[in-house]
């Protein structure tokens, strides 16, 4: 077995701060500060007084936190003056409240390592993780990338947020459905596409009874980098659909899609969310409240009705923008 040099490491005092729902930070506030100093600025409590509560009495479950980036390398999953990373603050603080632990790190060899540890795999990754890529740190093996595969078919959980669908692209034409895709994109349930500006938009709650969305209504909108998308899952259980009609930039010249949703792998629990480019997202109750249900499901903790229902929801779902 190899030992990993850097070991994956467990967070105990996050350094950033949070909002809640009494107020909504701009991009522009934060761009007038230095990030770090916006972070503090607006310190409140993780999530409101009114969230619920998902921490259950029996052990702790343990969460593999994993960031590497082959690819672009986001802002929210770059570690900061040697302190954790937005995303992994935020994963760590709600683990405390909810009754999960988050192992964190951005060394491919640890899907090299004992994988039974761990009770599900939470993924914000880019590009081809066999690569050291981008952010330079030890790849992922090819058996490594089976391991977890066949660990979620087994029956571990897993999460994947925004560019998690940007990470191991499927062999074929960009602009087209491919019949086979990658198989870590057969088990997320989509692939990456395109993205344009970032943009206010319109988003349907399709699932109001999946944990982490009860309460948002029947939509909401949120200014974020919306990704385009395509490979969906024909299992696919649609929890969340991107309005797209009135938006600007050519990838969004496309039908209504699902940008968020769940399905089964196997034994295994599957959750996507394409939300979590800003770090205004990351810091608002809503985005972490869905964090939170979507562990817990994948968990096991708490039980939903998945129906495959892209079909009657976003029945044009697949069709794809124009080539530009």
């Amino acid at each position: 077995m190899l030992a990993l040099k850097k070991p994956a490491r467990r967070v105990v005092f996050p350094r950033y701060c949070f909002l809640d729902s009494a107020r909504h930070i701009s991009m522009n506030e934060t761009d007038a500060i230095a990030r770090r100093q916006a972070l503090t600025l607006f310190g409140a409590a993780i999530l409101g007084t009114n969230t619920r509560n998902y921490a259950h009495a029996e052990r702790k479950r343990r969460v593999l936190l994993f960031t590497k980036s082959s690819g672009f390398e986001h802002d929210v999953v770059k570690q900061r003056d040697h302190g954790p990373s937005l995303c992994e603050a935020t994963l760590t603080k709600l683990g405390r409240i909810h009754g999960f632990e988050i192992i964190a790190t951005k060394d491919g060899r640890v899907f090299d390592g004992d994988l039974a540890q761990y009770d599900a795999f939470f993924l914000f990754t880019t590009g081809n993780l066999t690569e050291a890529g981008t952010d330079k740190t030890p790849p992922m093996s090819a058996r490594g990338k089976e391991v977890l595969l066949a660990a979620i078919r087994d029956g571990k959980g897993f999460l994947g947020v925004h560019s998690a669908s940007d990470t191991f692209h499927s062999t074929g034409s960009r602009f087209e459905t491919q019949e086979q895709p990658d198989p870590y994109i057969a088990m997320l349930g989509g692939e990456f596409l395109s993205h344009g500006s970032q943009q206010e938009a319109q988003i349907k709650v399709v699932d109001p009874n999946f944990p982490g969305l009860e309460g948002l209504g029947a939509s909401f909108s949120i200014k974020e980098e919306w990704y385009s998308l395509k490979n969906f899952s024909k299992d696919n259980h649609v929890l969340l659909v991107l309005e797209t009609e009135g938006m600007h930039d050519s990838d969004y010249e496309r039908p209504p899609f699902p940008i968020a949703w769940a399905r089964k792998e196997n034994k295994g629990r599957v959750y996507f969310n394409a939300m979590g480019h800003r770090d205004d997202v990351w810091m608002s109750e809503r985005f972490q409240r869905m964090l939170a249900g979507a562990v817990a499901w994948t968990l096991g903790t708490e039980d939903a009705v998945l129906t495959a229902n892209m079909s009657s929801v976003t029945p044009h779902g697949s069709v794809m923008p124009p080539d530009r």
